[in-house]
């Protein structure tokens, strides 16, 4: 295919600043991720609750006293079990990379060998082989870096504990607020608060799916209907179960 052919905007994307940037980029950790695990188990886990206290038959004050501390205290307990997932991660490629510094040092031509092998099997034979063996063992921190992402299939680029907590707690807390949010100023008398929670809940499902999908260039309405699904199934099994335990031990 010529380059008459090719598309001006995949032209454009493939000159040599769109690239650099693209590849400075990529070594910026994205927390996209953890928003998105956020917002998600934060809806779910207050609408869970509400419905659980509707279909149990409990006033809306129920809902707003569980709903908020279920909120606030599983978003913390959420925030913490990321960070402290996020820092066992990097205390582990700190280790490794202890481990392989300690192996240049002790037996420099052992682990020489280990990157000739690495990258023989990648294709590179005779004087290009020996050329990239001799350019990366001559930079200790790439020789390093080569050894725990080609051999041991470790990241070095890891994501900040702290800011991973954080995004997870606020995406957690602002986004599972919103089903609770109806009870604060419907009339706590009827079923209206719960029948707008659970709309809201059902766009808040939607939306986080939708902004997921647009994030990742994958098709938005797709993962905004995929997200909406599965976020419903949890809060209709919420409800079911609260509404037969009620009938069960005659619960008024």
């Amino acid at each position: 295919m010529t380059s008459k052919h090719i598309p001006a905007e995949l032209q454009q994307e493939h000159h040599p600043e769109r690239v650099r940037e693209r590849i400075m980029a990529s070594a910026l950790h994205s927390y996209l991720g953890d928003a998105v695990l956020g917002a998600i188990d934060g809806v779910v886990t207050t609408f869970a609750v509400i419905a659980g206290v509707i279909g149990g038959g409990f006033s809306a004050t129920v809902a707003i006293v569980l709903g908020m501390s279920n909120l606030l205290a599983d978003g913390f307990s959420m925030a913490v079990s990321n960070y402290q997932a996020s820092k066992s991660e990097r205390e582990r490629v700190d280790q490794a990379r202890r481990m392989e510094e300690r192996h240049i040092e002790l037996i420099p031509e052992g682990e020489r060998e280990e990157i000739r092998q690495i990258f023989h099997l990648k294709g590179f034979e005779g004087d290009n082989l020996e050329k990239i063996v001799e350019v990366i063992t001559g930079n200790p921190k790439l020789w390093v870096d080569t050894m725990l992402t080609e051999e041991l299939g470790l990241r070095t680029d890891m994501p900040s504990p702290t800011r991973a907590a954080i995004t997870t707690f606020v995406a957690f807390v602002v986004i599972g607020f919103l089903p609770i949010l109806p009870f604060f100023v419907g009339d706590s008398t009827s079923m209206t608060p719960f029948i707008a929670s659970a709309v809201i809940t059902a766009v808040a499902f939607f939306g986080v799916g939708l902004v997921k999908g647009l994030a990742l260039e994958q098709p938005f309405v797709k993962s905004g209907l995929e997200t909406l699904l599965h976020g419903g199934i949890a809060a209709v099994i919420a409800f079911a179960i609260a509404t037969w335990l009620r009938q069960a031990y005659g619960v008024s």
